[in-house]
C-alpha cells in the first residue's frame, strides 16, 4: 500500500541578495515546505518567489493545498494533476503552479530518501556533468561594472554569458554587446535577455543591430503572454528566440513552440515542480527544442542531469542558495570551471535555514 500524505507545514524566509537585482530587489522570497508521510518518511521541499507574491504562496501551501493534500497518496505524479485541476479556479498557472511546486518538490525529496538516492538518481542519471553559464541581473550595471563581471565569469572558467539588453537607447545596448563581445571573443557563447522590455518593432530594430554579435539567442524579447507576436518577430530575425521563465504550464510551453521559438526555459519552481517539469522536457524533447532551465541551479541543475540531450544551466552571480548562506546542509551541486556536477546527498538535499523542522 502506498504511503498517504500525513502532514504538512509551509514557512515564509526572506533571503538578503548579496548582489541586489535593483533597488527594489534586495532579498528573494522562499516559501520552505516539509511533508511527513503515513510510514514516517520526511521531504522537504520549497516554492520560491523572487520578488513579490511570497504570502499570497504562503496562503494557498498552508489552506488550499494542505487541506487538499493531506491523506491523499503520496505519489507526487499521480498527485500532481489532481490538486492542480482543484486549484485551477484560482489560476491555471502562476501563483497556483509556484505553490504546487512546493508540495511537489517535497514529495519527490521524500521519495528519494525513502530509497536513499539522490533525485537524480532516482529519476535516472544520464550525466554526471553538464555546462553551466554565467548569468547576471546587470542591466543597472555601468559598462564597466559590466565586463568586471564577464571578466570574473572568464576568469571563472564560464565558456558562455548571459547578459541583459533593453536599455532606453538602443546605440547603449550596441555598446555594451560589443564590449562584452570583444572580451568574451569568438570562442565562447554569449546570450542576451530582454526580459520583456521591447515592443514587436522594437525587436526587430535592435536584433538587426545586435545580430552581429553572433547572439545564442535573445531570450523574452516581448511579453511573455504574446506569443503571436513572438511568431512574428520568430519570422523577422535570424536569432533564436528563448522563453520560459514566465510561463507556467505544459499548454504554454505547447504554443511557444507553434509560435516558433526555439529555445525553451522551464523554471522548475513556476512551473509546478519536477512532476511537471518532466513533461515539458519530454513535449520539448519531441519537437526538437533545446532546453536549457531557468535559475535555481541546486535544483534545475540536478533535473536537467537526468534529462536526455545537453542542457546549459544557469549560474547567477552570487545568488545561489547555498553561496547566500540559506541552506542548512552543503549545496547539492557544485559548478566549477563552468561545468556543474552533484554533490553526494540523498534527496534534493535542499533544507533551509528558518524552515519547518
Amino acid at each position: 500500500m502506498s504511503p498517504t500524505i500525513r502532514s504538512f507545514d509551509a514557512r515564509l524566509i526572506a533571503i538578503p541578495l548579496s548582489r541586489p537585482w535593483g533597488v527594489d530587489v534586495t532579498s528573494v522570497s522562499v516559501v520552505a515546505t516539509r511533508v511527513e508521510l503515513s510510514d514516517g518518511v520526511v521531504g522537504h521541499g520549497f516554492s520560491w518567489t523572487p520578488t513579490i507574491g511570497g504570502r499570497a504562496v504562503l496562503a494557498l501551501l498552508q489552506y488550499d493545498i494542505h487541506d487538499a493534500a493531506i491523506g491523499r497518496d503520496a505519489d507526487p505524479a499521480a498527485l500532481w494533476p489532481q490538486l492542480w485541476r482543484h486549484l485551477h479556479e484560482a489560476g491555471g498557472g502562476g501563483l497556483t503552479t509556484i505553490a504546487l511546486a512546493g508540495l511537489d518538490l517535497a514529495l519527490w525529496d521524500a521519495a528519494a530518501r525513502r530509497s536513499q538516492r539522490s533525485i537524480t538518481d532516482l529519476l535516472g542519471r544520464r550525466h554526471d556533468r553538464l555546462a553551466a553559464y554565467g548569468s547576471g541581473v546587470n542591466l543597472h550595471y555601468s559598462t564597466d561594472e559590466l565586463l568586471a563581471q564577464v571578466e570574473r565569469w572568464i576568469a571563472a572558467g564560464f565558456d558562455a554569458v548571459k547578459i541583459k539588453v533593453g536599455r532606453p537607447r538602443l546605440a547603449d545596448d550596441v555598446e555594451r554587446v560589443r564590449q562584452v563581445r570583444r572580451l568574451l571573443g569568438d570562442d565562447r557563447r554569449l546570450m542576451i535577455d530582454a526580459n520583456q522590455r521591447w515592443t514587436l518593432d522594437r525587436a526587430v530594430e535592435a536584433m538587426r543591430a545586435l545580430d552581429a554579435f553572433d547572439p545564442a539567442w535573445i531570450e523574452e524579447p516581448l511579453v511573455a503572454d504574446d506569443l503571436a507576436s513572438h511568431a512574428e518577430l520568430a519570422r523577422r530575425i535570424g536569432t533564436p528566440i528563448a522563453v520560459g521563465e514566465n510561463l507556467h504550464t505544459r499548454f504554454r510551453f505547447d504554443d511557444a513552440a507553434r509560435a516558433g521559438v526555439g529555445v525553451v526555459q522551464p523554471n522548475v519552481v513556476r512551473v509546478g515542480g519536477i512532476t511537471p517539469l518532466l513533461d515539458i522536457a519530454a513535449d520539448a524533447a519531441d519537437r526538437g527544442l533545446a532546453l536549457h532551465p531557468h535559475l535555481l541551479p541546486e535544483l534545475s541543475g540536478q533535473v536537467a542531469l537526468a534529462l536526455p540531450g545537453d542542457h546549459l544551466v544557469e549560474d547567477v552571480e552570487d545568488a545561489a542558495f547555498g553561496t547566500l548562506g540559506a541552506l542548512e546542509d552543503p549545496s547539492p551541486v557544485e559548478i566549477d570551471r563552468g561545468t556543474l556536477r552533484s554533490t553526494d546527498h540523498v534527496g534534493l538535499g535542499l533544507r533551509f535555514r528558518g524552515g519547518p523542522r
